[in-house]
């Protein structure tokens, strides 16, 4: 989430195995999510490592993933790669960065997005809550309001590494822009994951011309167009904080 305020970690950036060489295709289907650019770096000897380390880390903490899973991928990159295991050092530095990450997330766990403005994932699980809570005397949450999720999509490959979050950031913040034109009233809009945007709405006849308001106003966003859906919202409080977790991380 553009809530995460990496600083780029001390990593080797010289290493005698790296190859001056591109990643084969077969190497790049090989890849875990999100590593490319960390193969990449490895296969060409570029001296980019530290930068794509910070990068990486950023993105695996806002999308969810745990520290384990990050240094899965590292070192699947690395046999693939070079055909050795990561180095203390390149783990560190990706625990650094993934854990710097984390720790800013949580210290403004209760504060707005600041790229975005818009409300936290903790606000709207709270608002969800409260909606739940009052149920037996406002009526089922799950007829009375919807999601609707916005997903951006990643930015548009080919990019210099350094500049890929700034992209991504200036991409959710023109959709947040168009988000709170299109729901322009009391509804509760939150940024759940990097590139994702949601709206606690009511479900009422309005609802529908909303969303299709939202569309128009992304037409024509690069690098494609945004992605938008109504999604129900469960029966429970339990279940519906479920959802947001999925939401999060898909």
């Amino acid at each position: 989430m553009g809530i995460f305020a990496p600083r780029a970690a001390a990593a080797s950036s010289t290493r005698p195995e790296a190859r001056a060489a591109e990643l084969t295709q077969t190497q790049l289907a090989a890849l875990p999510p999100e590593f490319e650019a960390v193969g990449e770096a490895l296969a060409s000897g570029s001296g980019a490592l530290a930068e794509a380390y910070a990068v990486l880390g950023h993105r695996l903490a806002a999308e969810g993933i745990s520290l384990d899973e990050a240094l899965s991928g590292l070192d699947t990159t690395f046999r693939t790669v070079v055909g050795t295991a990561p180095t203390f050092d390149d783990t560190r530095a990706v625990s650094v960065a993934w854990g710097e990450s984390i720790l800013g997330y949580l210290h403004r766990l209760s504060c707005e997005d600041p790229v975005t403005g818009l409300a936290t994932m903790a606000h709207l699980q709270s608002r969800l809550a409260e909606l739940y809570r009052a149920e037996a005397a406002a009526g089922p949450v799950a007829e009375s309001h919807a999601l609707v999720v916005l997903d951006v999509g990643p930015p548009a490959a080919g990019e210099a590494i350094g500049a890929l979050v700034l992209t991504e950031d200036l991409q959710v913040a023109r959709a947040a822009e168009a988000i709170r034109t299109a729901f322009a009233g009391q509804e509760t809009i939150c940024r759940l994951a990097t590139h994702r945007l949601t709206v606690l709405a009511p479900r009422d006849e309005r609802l529908g011309r909303r969303v299709a308001l939202l569309r128009r106003l992304l037409t024509g966003t690069e690098p494609a167009p945004a992605r938008v859906w109504i999604e129900g919202l469960p029966t429970t409080g339990e279940a519906a904080a479920a959802t947001l977790s999925e939401l999060a991380r898909l």
